[in-house]
Order: C-alpha cells, then sequence, then structure tokens
C-alpha cells in the first residue's frame, strides 16, 4: 500500500478504531493490582495511542504533501537527476527593466547590515576562507520601512582571494519556508555548502548568498506583501535589503546583479517579488511554492478588501492580465507527490510569454520536504548565475 493511499488510511482508521474498542472492553478485566494488569494497561494505552497518531500523521501527510511514498519518507530507492527544460523565452542576462516603484529619499539613511557572529561552512576539509567562504550572522534593517530581521550572509571564497579587494559580487537572497528558521538553510538546506560545490565546478559563478525568513514581522506571515497601512515586507526585500546589504560588503548594486529564491512561501515570494520588481531581480527561483499568497490565521488581512490586490498577488493573474516582467522564474519541485507543482507549473508556463524566461525544473518523485528541495538547489542556483549580471 502506497504511503498517500486511500487503502492504507482507511486501514489504519479501522486499528486505531479496534485498539481503542479493545481497551474499553478489556480495561475491566486489567483492573486488578497485579504487575501483569498494570502492563496490561500500559499496553493497551499505548497500543490506542500509537494508532491515532498514525492516522493523525497519514492525514497530515496527505493533506501537505510531505512525503509521496515509503521511499520517500525512509530516505531509499534510487536518485533520479533533475530535469530542467526551458518554457518561454530563453535565458541569458536580463535587459536592465524600468523602475517601477518610486526612487529612496535623498535623506534616508544608510543603515549597512550589522554582523553578530560567524557560523561554520559546511563542507569537507579546511575551513580557510579563501578556500570555503565565511558565513556571516546579521541583523538587517530597514531604512526605508523601519523592519528589520536577523539572517545570514554566505560570503564565497574569491570575496578573500587576493586580486579582488576591489571586486564586487552577484547577490542571491535565499528565503526559508514560513515560519521557518534561516539557519535551517545552513543546518538542513545547506545553501553554502551547495553554492560551494556548484562555484567549484564552474557551473555558478561567485555569488554573495542572503539567508533570510520570508517574514520581517514574526509571528504574522506577510507573504512578502506591503500591507495597506501595516508591514511592508515587499519593499523590505527589495529596497531595504539590497541597501544594507551593499553597505556593508562588496556586492554589486547594478541592473540585474541580484537574484531571489526560495522554498514553500518563500518559493511563492521569490517569483513573486522578481515579477514584481524586475528592475532589481534579475530571476527567482521557486522550490515548491506556490502562486496566490496564502490567506489565514497567520497572515490576517493582507489585502484589507482590495480585490485588485488579491489578484496582483496571484501569479496565473499577473501573466494573464498584465505586461510580461523583463526577468526570468524556475518553478521547480515533483512530478508526482508534490501537491498541485505540476498542474500550476504547466500553467504558469503555458501563460508566460517574453520577454519574461521560464524554466520548470523537477524530479520524478517527492514530498513537500527537505529531501526534494535539496535535489533541485543545484539547478536553482545554475539557472540564477546565468541571468546574473555582474
Amino acid at each position: 500500500m502506497g504511503l498517500t493511499s486511500t487503502t492504507l488510511l482507511l486501514f489504519t482508521v479501522e486499528i486505531a478504531a479496534a485498539a481503542l474498542g479493545a481497551t474499553v472492553w478489556w480495561w475491566p478485566a486489567l483492573a486488578r493490582q497485579h504487575w501483569r494488569a498494570v502492563l496490561g494497561r500500559i499496553g493497551m494505552l499505548l497500543g490506542s495511542q500509537l494508532a491515532l497518531l498514525a492516522v493523525i500523521g497519514l492525514l497530515a501527510n496527505n493533506y501537505f504533501s510531505f512525503y509521496s511514498s515509503w521511499n520517500d519518507l525512509l530516505g531509499t530507492g534510487p536518485d533520479a537527476p533533475v530535469a530542467v527544460r526551458a518554457a518561454a523565452a530563453p535565458g541569458g542576462p536580463s535587459a536592465p527593466a524600468t523602475p517601477s516603484t518610486e526612487p529612496d529619499p535623498p535623506d534616508l539613511p544608510v543603515l549597512p547590515a550589522r554582523e553578530t557572529g560567524r557560523e561554520p561552512v559546511n563542507t569537507a576539509g579546511p575551513r580557510d576562507p579563501q578556500r570555503v567562504g565565511e558565513i556571516r550572522a546579521v541583523r538587517i534593517p530597514g531604512a526605508r520601512t523601519g523592519l528589520s530581521t536577523d539572517g545570514y550572509v554566505y560570503l564565497p571564497p574569491q570575496y578573500f582571494q587576493p586580486g579582488n579587494e576591489q571586486r564586487k559580487f552577484p547577490a542571491i537572497i535565499a528565503m526559508t519556508g514560513f515560519p521557518g528558521d534561516a539557519k535551517a538553510l545552513i543546518t538542513r538546506f545547506n545553501y553554502p555548502g551547495v553554492a560551494l560545490d556548484e562555484i567549484r565546478a564552474g557551473r555558478m559563478r561567485p555569488t554573495v548568498i542572503v539567508l533570510m525568513r520570508p517574514s520581517p514581522a514574526m509571528p504574522a506571515d506577510s507573504e512578502c506583501e506591503d500591507v495597506p497601512g501595516g508591514t511592508q515586507a515587499g519593499t523590505y526585500f527589495t529596497k531595504d535589503v539590497p541597501r544594507a546589504i551593499a553597505a556593508a560588503y562588496r556586492v554589486a548594486t547594478g541592473p540585474g546583479s541580484w537574484g531571489i529564491m526560495g522554498n514553500s512561501t518563500g518559493g511563492y515570494c521569490a517569483a513573486k517579488l522578481a515579477m514584481r520588481h524586475p528592475e532589481v531581480f534579475a530571476g527567482g527561483v521557486s522550490i515548491s511554492g506556490y502562486l496566490r499568497a496564502a490567506e489565514d490565521v497567520t497572515t490576517g488581512d493582507l489585502f484589507k478588501g482590495s480585490g485588485q490586490r488579491r489578484d496582483e498577488a496571484d501569479l496565473l493573474w499577473r501573466l494573464r492580465n498584465l505586461p510580461p516582467p523583463a526577468t526570468g522564474i524556475m518553478l521547480s519541485g515533483a512530478e508526482k507527490g508534490d501537491g498541485d507543482f505540476r498542474t500550476e507549473a504547466a500553467a504558469f508556463a503555458a501563460a508566460a510569454k517574453p520577454p519574461l524566461a521560464v524554466a520548470v525544473a523537477t524530479v520524478p518523485e517527492g514530498g513537500h520536504n527537505y529531501t526534494t528541495w535539496i535535489k533541485l538547489l543545484p539547478a536553482g542556483f545554475q539557472f540564477l548565475s546565468q541571468r546574473l549580471a555582474a
């Protein structure tokens, strides 16, 4: 029986019901003050509780698509290569886009990212920065929005090598899902280690990576929106973060110098911000992201009753009703087991038109989990690196 099959779920429900019924039926017989009776009661309770937890676990997994199969859950089975196909205009450096937002006020203060510590790069061999780079823990202030959040900055080895003292590097914002923890991008995803491997192999140019969670207003889920009269999360990521990072590190700021990527909520944010702000982001990579803003108890009222704002946060609606942006979007996920990814990616690719460049990266099977996302990470780096101009 497959992990997500209805047969397994119904069978588990029957086991849980039988365990509960057996516990009720045999409880009087096990009520004696004897060690065998005590062990019997403990066994009956544990059995019924484990059966109930199995039902809850299967229901949650089927709803959220965490794992698509027993192989996905247990980490077994052969690894299949990631398939990447172009679905719209070909890649290459983006043409400069006309800014779609008002410029910064001339008196806006420069607030650089402030370092608060360091983390080791997860890779084999010596930890010399000239060989593996460095990870700096930072606080990223928002001069324009007043928002501020913690994150990490990965500086590639070329940043520290002689002869590059004046060199400015392209940059990528990498986001977790919600609620997420930016450190998981180091400990679970290993963004710095994967980027280092891609740089060493020549598949990615040396790039600064800014590792963040997708909401600067925790515990609320901002969905990277500028909420009327509320959190200006979109402006924070498109204006404040690049400004603060460039004030602290040698990062390029010209057209086409920045990319953005993320998983789940972070993937939705990456695609949306790249489409809304091609003057900032040369490309966006969505790993198991969705196409329409979530609206639930964690988000609150993001649009303040505005149907137009809600539509503009729907990426398919944007493709079908607004001029295509001069940027690149990669949607990546599993062909089977990753919720509605396959259907949504096909609809997005079909609606895309130049100058928007679209690519789709897939693995044959996988759930909404790190095992799937890690496989797709190199393809995302390669896609962005081909588009970054610096």
